[in-house]
């Protein structure tokens, strides 16, 4: 799988800002992405070195439209922690 398409997008909330902090950072991953994978992403896109990661599969939720009932599509997030002292400029000022 190829860097950018294991990162879907970060993951801006006011925990995950509460995070950032602490070197903590967030993403919204490929459902198929694996913690090596992530890792390996993150140092690659980013340039930093990536100590942990902590995957979570989010489950969609129940939606209605008008009679319709349907579920949203599951997702996964992944918690990185930096090495102490680096940070991920794209988050900065957000």
């Amino acid at each position: 799988m190829d860097v950018h398409e294991v990162l879907e997008r970060p993951i801006v909330t006011e925990k995950s800002n509460d995070q950032m902090a602490l070197g903590k950072y967030t993403f919204r991953v490929a459902l198929t992405a694996t913690k090596p994978e992530i890792k390996r992403a993150v140092e690659e896109i980013f340039k930093v070195q990536v100590v942990s990661v902590q995957t979570m599969r989010v489950r969609g939720k129940l939606r209605r439209q008008g009679r319709t009932y349907g579920y949203r599509s599951d997702w996964k997030k992944a918690v990185v922690q930096l090495k102490a002292g680096q940070s991920i400029q794209i988050f900065e000022g957000v």
